[in-house]
């Protein structure tokens, strides 16, 4: 049987290990970018069915956002990956 291996997602193969805090806000940025982009979208809206409100429409903001947490803990777009190479990139070049 051959050996499969797995590796967490997000995690670079063959490089220097990340700087944690800047992989975190880079995780950060994606999951701010996914939850507007559900917003836009309209998921978590109530379909007429509990009245809509300030209270309705907070939490709805709510689950958009943590269904984008949960997204870029699940691997996410990509988005991440590109946000922390750009920046150390730059960082290399100061």
């Amino acid at each position: 049987m051959p050996d499969i291996s797995f590796r967490p997602v997000g995690e670079p193969q063959g490089r220097q290990p990340r700087n944690p805090a800047l992989w975190e806000q880079s995780k950060a940025l994606e999951a701010s970018f996914l939850s507007e982009m559900l917003k836009a979208t309209g998921l978590g809206k109530a379909r007429e069915g509990f009245g809509g409100g300030v209270g309705e429409d907070q939490f709805s903001g709510l689950l958009a956002s943590e269904q984008a947490k949960a997204m870029v803990q699940a691997g996410g777009i990509g988005l991440a990956e590109t946000i922390y190479r750009s920046l150390t990139e730059r960082g290399k070049t100061r």
